[in-house]
């Protein structure tokens, strides 16, 4: 429910901060005192349209801040936590209009969108007045409505999901037949790719393994030959190993003879012996790690400048031939065998359409049933209401190839306000006053149905008196213990009603300027404004008499 609202220059609003209870607050004044202001910033607050307007003369900026005590388990917390925002404790929604037409939106102190602010606030309060109807004037919400009051909406529900369904069968159904077409179109050229890329048969990576593979190649061949004439001269014929091994073992038989002289030169020719034979055995490792096929060059080189060719014709990467091999294969394989896909396609979307056309028809049959339940709740609210003479007709056209994701059904409320006239929609053929009553008696009808948390009145009263006003207020005052009622209204009858009563006044705060001001009257006081309304400026002891008698009456059935 909407717990506060704070408003901050706007129009003829310097500062107000309101406080409201659950069940029915009623707002009354003297016309023009400034009770459409008040509406005005609560929309603003509510996502509605900005105006520079409404921002109180010789300021920068008006603001308006709304406090709402929501359930857990309302929906709007869900859409709160689905857009990153604040859902934990009570919902602010504040708007800040500039002077120059600029528009600044939060919630709970987090910056929205207008569009979000307004989806936010359509599910928290709904505005009706005598020419803000929407839900008589809107056929979807007809529907939304009967749902509601049948109990409906896990049908719907389903019947979306199947909806869902069809449209899925039918795309993929779709989505092949074009296939197809298109493979059709093409077939000689996929033929002889696909042939072609089956004959080069590529690999996923197989291009880059290629590369390495040469580049490796390519540098052992440039080292190879050095490689062959450094191990030639340690080990072919010009080898200095042999006659240096000779001419080791001479001198160590002669070691004995001249130890001072040969002792050092023997060891110094062994160490230079050891060190030539370690340099040839690693040369001879070095050529048997490096040894390849000139041959396998060249076919590695043929196979890689196969597949970049192959890449450049099929404008693809050459990673991607083995992905657009198959992609080819695939679109033949489903023009081989196309029909038969196509046939299963077509079994899949007749299937799913007889489940939507089984759910659908049920739900429409269902919908049959509730529309006359609803018909008859509200009537037995119009008598009251003085639309005795009046019908109430839900009008449902069915429309089997239709399959919408809210069924075969258009729901339309109509209305026949005279015996022998034409019916038609209610919002071409009703008064405003006559909008107002049928609205109200269908809120009443639907009134643990799933309204918004908060329902405001704009003076639906307007127009009516005596008994019809005292069927209204009673009205108002049932439907307040369900949701949150907030009622302008200028007949005491419906002010009586309430459990909490708002005197918007005009005052003047300093010369040639004029405030609204806004004061909660207290329950001991309420007769006087009560009967100030029943006898206007003068109040006599016979309006203060018949303001109690209005307090204490009991409530009507």
């Amino acid at each position: 429910m909407l717990a506060s609202l704070s408003i901050r220059d706007i129009v003829l609003i310097d500062k107000l901060d309101l406080h409201f209870s659950d069940g029915m607050s009623v707002l009354t004044g003297e016309t023009g005192a400034g009770k459409s202001i008040l509406l005005d910033s609560l929309s603003l607050a509510l996502g509605g349209r900005g105006d520079a307007g409404l921002v109180r003369h010789g300021q920068d900026r008006g603001q308006v801040s709304a406090v709402f005590d929501v359930p857990m388990a309302h929906p709007l917390r869900t859409l709160l936590q689905e857009n990153e925002l604040e859902h934990d404790s009570d919902i602010i929604l504040r708007r800040v209009q500039a002077s120059d037409g600029r528009t600044r939106a939060f919630v709970n102190d987090s910056p929205v969108s207008a569009g979000l602010l307004r989806q936010i606030g359509e599910l928290l309060v709904e505005v009706h007045g005598q020419h803000d109807d929407r839900a008589l004037i809107d056929p979807e919400s007809h529907r939304q409505l009967l749902d509601s009051f049948g109990g409906l909406e896990g049908d719907a529900a389903k019947v979306g999901q199947s909806a869902k369904a069809v449209r899925s069968a039918e795309k993929a159904l779709k989505d092949h037949v074009a296939r197809i077409e298109e493979a059709r179109r093409e077939a000689d050229y996929l033929r002889s790719s696909a042939d072609e890329l089956s004959a080069l048969d590529p690999r996923d990576g197989e291009e880059n393994e290629l590369a390495l593979r040469r580049q490796d190649m390519m540098q052992v061949e440039k080292i190879a030959g050095d490689l062959r004439e450094g191990y030639e001269a340690l080990d072919g014929p010009a080898s200095p190993i042999p006659e240096l091994s000779s001419l080791l073992r001479r001198l160590e038989r002669k070691v004995d003879l001249a130890p001072n002289y040969l002792t050092s030169v023997v060891e110094a020719i062994g160490g230079s012996l050891d060190q030539l034979e370690e340099a040839r055995g690693g040369l001879e490792q070095a050529l048997r790690d490096t040894d390849f096929d000139p041959q396998e060059l060249e076919q590695t080189e043929e196979r890689l400048f196969a597949l970049r060719a192959a890449a450049r014709k099929y404008s693809v990467q050459p990673d991607d031939l083995a992905k657009l091999r198959a992609q080819m294969e695939g679109d033949l394989s489903d023009l081989d065998a196309g029909e038969e896909k196509l046939q299963a396609l077509e079994s899949a979307v007749e299937a799913a359409k007889q489940t939507y056309d089984k759910l659908a028809a049920a739900l429409s049959k269902k919908r049959q049933k509730a529309a006359k339940g609803l018909e008859a709740a509200v009537h037995a609210e119009l008598p009251a209401l003085k639309l005795e003479r009046a019908r109430f007709i839900i009008n449902i056209e069915s429309d089997v190839e239709q399959r919408g994701p809210s069924g075969i059904d258009t729901v339309e409320f109509w209305a026949q306000t005279n015996p022998g006239t034409r019916p038609g929609p209610m919002f071409k053929v009703a008064s405003g006053g006559e909008l107002s009553r049928f609205l109200l008696a269908l809120k009443v009808s639907l009134a643990d149905k799933g309204s918004s948390p908060t329902l405001v009145f704009d003076e639906i009263d307007t127009g009516v008196g005596g008994a019809v006003a005292e069927a209204i207020g009673v009205r108002l005052a049932r439907l307040a213990n369900s949701v949150q009622v907030l009622t302008v209204t200028h007949a005491p009858q419906v002010a009586a009603r309430a459990n909490g009563h708002f005197l918007i006044r005009k005052d003047e705060v300093e010369k040639d300027r004029v405030a609204t001001r806004v004061t909660e009257i207290a329950e001991s006081d309420r007769h006087e404004e009560i009967a100030r309304m029943l006898a206007g400026s003068t109040i006599t002891e016979e309006a203060r008499a018949a303001a109690k008698r209005l307090m204490g009456q009991e409530e009507l059935i």
